[in-house]
């Protein structure tokens, strides 16, 4: 919206779109359509759905205004979901700041695939009463919180290294009301669940999931975006030399926490996947190990099985 012709013409809710979602595929934005809506929406103050219902609604200059600032900042390379605070997850709106990574569609891959095994061995009206899951380098909450709004009889715990994690998480529980089933504990990777097994007596958890950080070196910064390289989380993103380093202790010591028939799943960079995949494969611990690949098509969760005595 050229601000020389904001007052020249009526700029309404689809003209507004249009605009900006053709400004925004000319600079190779990703979901240029949906940033375009979720920043619409955002600034009149309405569901993305509502814009679709009226689309001859003009825009008031202030709105006007304030979209054109926020253009600016999304061309600049600025994360839409940083600039109106909200990203979706599996279905779900989730509150997302400088403080966390933005969520992706691949690491739905590993809720979708929690959910099917829930399904496969507990039946399919399963609310996965008893089961107790740990979600490690938590950041938003967005992977345990869509776990527990599907798994109503269900417990999480979740850690991260980072307090603002922390902090935010505990703000997604609570807007999506399952704090009470989410127990939130800081600490470097599997640090904080050290005594799980000696306070129960044996291995106590159903499923271990992880989306740690997993660039590797030789991918950062040529092969990352500039908007994940200026605005989002350093570290929550680089995983070292080859991107396995802390994947490595994941696989190896994760399993110990595992109930026999237990599953691991842990997303990794798709360069690394087949290497990923051979430490589980490697591990005494671990059975049937293989990678699933994301809604791109991409290999990107490895998982396995707690081997069974």
């Amino acid at each position: 919206m050229p601000a020389d012709a904001a007052h020249a013409e009526v700029w309404t809710t689809r003209k507004l779109l249009a605009w900006m979602g053709q400004a925004f595929t000319r600079k190779g934005l990703d979901s240029p359509r949906l940033m375009a809506e979720m920043l619409v929406a955002h600034v009149i103050g309405c569901d993305r759905l509502k814009l679709y219902l009226d689309q001859d609604r003009p825009a008031s200059p202030l709105e006007r205004q304030t979209l054109r600032d926020l253009v600016a900042r999304a061309l600049a390379h600025e994360p839409v979901q940083y600039l109106v605070g909200e990203a979706w997850f599996f279905g779900l709106p989730f509150h997302v700041d400088r403080r966390v990574l933005i969520p992706r569609p691949a690491t739905e891959t590993i809720v979708e695939h929690l959910l099917q095994h829930t399904r496969a061995t507990h039946g399919v009206g399963s609310k996965g009463e008893g089961l107790l899951i740990a979600d490690v380098c938590t950041g938003s909450g967005c992977v345990a919180i869509s776990l527990l709004k599907r798994l109503p009889g269900a417990r999480v715990v979740a850690s991260d290294l980072s307090a603002d994690a922390i902090d935010v998480a505990r703000l997604n529980a609570t807007r999506h009301d399952v704090l009470d089933r989410l127990d939130l504990l800081r600490g470097d990777l599997l640090a904080p669940f050290a005594e799980f097994p000696a306070t129960r007596g044996e291995p106590s958890l159903d499923y271990l999931v992880a989306n740690p950080p997993y660039i590797p070196d030789d991918e950062w910064p040529s092969k990352v975006d500039r908007n994940v390289l200026d605005h989002e989380p350093h570290l929550a993103l680089r995983g070292g030399p080859d991107g396995l380093t802390l994947v490595r202790p994941l696989i190896a010591d994760g399993a110990r926490l595992l109930k026999p028939g237990g599953l691991l799943l842990v997303e990794v960079a798709s360069s690394r996947a087949e290497e990923a995949r051979a430490l589980a494969a490697a591990s005494p611990l671990l059975a049937d190990a293989r990678v699933l690949q994301d809604v791109e098509g991409l290999p990107r969760v490895v998982v396995a099985t707690r081997a069974r005595p």
